[in-house]
């Protein structure tokens, strides 16, 4: 199994290009959106966007729905960067009085807030495009290449494969819990999303011990062949 991010990946127009070279323009890009002025940053999200789109064959619609993600928790801390606590009422662009005290924005809370926002957006963007245009076997690949140690590795890989194993159990309980209208109404949702959670803990560990089972019959040794 692999998700929509993972089949991406496969049919991205860079598929071809070799993983070190993808990751040589990771750390460029990377370097910019740490280091570019905001409107820089904002311009480089936009470039991004539009090159990551063009790869894919995607429309910016969909990237637009990945990045809304985790922009949601990006939003959260930007907001208590935004606002702070002073004395001083000169000092607040605009807030409210709270005792002695002055909860608002000021010039240096929004400054900090607006190089937050594009560094943080213009970063995301550039691991997104190395997530999408770097499918899983490069990764390994560029892995070993740089010396990462075995062990490491394979904890990756391991990662990795169980993740597909989580979200195919989760799928499967969700589809039959639907299929009796489990999250009809609200109460009866949050009765069959604790279910879900206590099987899906039990399956995932049935399904650990029948990978165990399996390598045991393949004679595993300790190390996987990367």
């Amino acid at each position: 199994m692999a998700t929509a991010l993972d089949r991406l990946s496969y049919q991205s127009r860079w598929y071809a290009v070799a993983p070190e070279r993808k990751f040589m323009f990771w750390l460029v890009i990377m370097a910019l959106a740490l280091t570019l002025t905001p409107f820089g940053q904002a311009m480089l999200l936009a470039l991004l966007a539009a090159f990551t789109c063009w790869l894919l064959r995607i429309s910016l619609r969909r990237w637009l729905r990945w990045m809304a993600i985790p922009i949601g928790f990006l939003l959260v801390g930007v907001v208590t960067i935004l606002f702070s606590i002073t004395p001083e009422p000169q000092q607040v662009i605009f807030g409210v009085q709270m005792g002695s005290v002055w909860l608002g924005v000021t010039p240096e809370g929004l400054a900090a807030a607006n190089g937050t926002l594009w560094r943080s957006l213009a970063a995301l963007a550039a691991t997104f495009w190395l997530v999408l245009n770097l499918p899983f076997p490069q990764l390994i690949l560029l892995l070993k290449r740089g010396r990462v140690p075995r062990l490491l590795t394979e904890q990756i890989l391991l990662t990795w494969r169980f993740i597909f194993i989580l979200l195919d159990e989760a799928a499967a309980i969700h589809r039959a819990q639907t299929l009796r209208f489990g999250y009809r109404t609200l109460p009866q949702g949050y009765h069959s999303l604790a279910m879900l959670v206590g099987l899906l803990f039990t399956r995932v560990l049935l399904r650990y011990k029948a990978m165990a089972i399996t390598l045991d019959i393949k004679l595993y040794q300790g190390d996987f062949h990367l």
